[in-house]
């Protein structure tokens, strides 16, 4: 009898914000932005556990009032794989889920998304998602852009547009949602590597796994994109919360 495997999901909450301090704990619509996205997680038909990873005492506070569980976590970490890292050593998983906690229109679809080929097939050591973008999106440098290969493992993920159409053709640009899945061995493997050349100059962890040499399978979400609207700004706060009252989400 095959083993099952463990799936833990796990929200990196930093408090600390370049452009918005303390927003994973601003209130949207009546609920703070951390609760909105720890609900939808746990409707996730995969996950056996679901763990806040704080570096606040503030932010645990929050997550503790609304019954969620966190850990506490070093405040000097450089990205929230080295975050979750910490948070497994003292917890039983096979597959780890790195939940992005900024985005509080999240749909808890992606996690089994992200985590069924995991399941299928177990030589793949990482996944993620991706969503198609429009054109008014292909030059912005905040919208993450993947490439595959035609077994949907990623060429390459950047800042800027790829791939790029010499002639003008029309071409299909997907954007990176950045949900993570990972082998629990793995990413505590990957954590250990200092940052890669092109890791730092794209300001993108995952470039990390590409770069040494490692692979990561690519599924294109049927969730909708505003699923993975994040929230970096006040100005993207107003817009999600004119999506939540507008439909009368929860």
């Amino acid at each position: 009898m095959q083993k099952k495997h463990r799936v833990i999901g796990i929200i990196p909450a930093r408090y600390g914000s370049s452009r918005f301090p303390g927003k994973i704990i601003i209130d949207i619509v009546g609920k703070s932005m951390i609760r909105r996205v720890y609900e939808q997680a746990k409707k996730s038909e995969l996950l056996d556990e679901l763990i806040v990873a704080v570096d606040n005492e503030q932010v645990q506070k929050v997550v503790e009032g609304f019954g969620g569980r966190s850990v506490m976590t070093r405040v000097d970490h450089k990205s929230g794989t080295d975050r979750l890292a910490e948070v497994l050593k003292g917890i039983d998983a096979d597959i780890v889920v790195n939940i992005q906690g900024d985005q509080p229109l999240f749909d808890s679809r992606m996690i089994d998304e992200a985590v069924q080929p995991m399941l299928a097939d177990t030589t793949i050591k990482m996944s993620t998602l991706k969503t198609k973008i429009a054109k008014e999106d292909y030059a912005d440098p905040a919208v993450v852009k993947v490439v595959t290969d035609e077994n949907d493992f990623a060429l390459y993920f950047s800042r800027s547009l790829i791939p790029y159409s010499r002639d003008n053709a029309d071409i299909n640009v997907y954007e990176h949602v950045g949900l993570y899945v990972y082998r629990k061995d793995f990413l505590i493997e990957i954590s250990k590597q200092p940052q890669t050349y092109l890791e730092k100059i794209e300001m993108l962890e995952q470039l990390r796994v590409l770069e040494k040499g490692y692979k990561i399978k690519v599924i294109e979400t049927k969730c909708d994109p505003v699923s993975g609207i994040s929230v970096d700004t006040p100005e993207d706060l107003k817009k999600v919360e004119k999506i939540i009252t507008e439909n009368g989400l929860d």
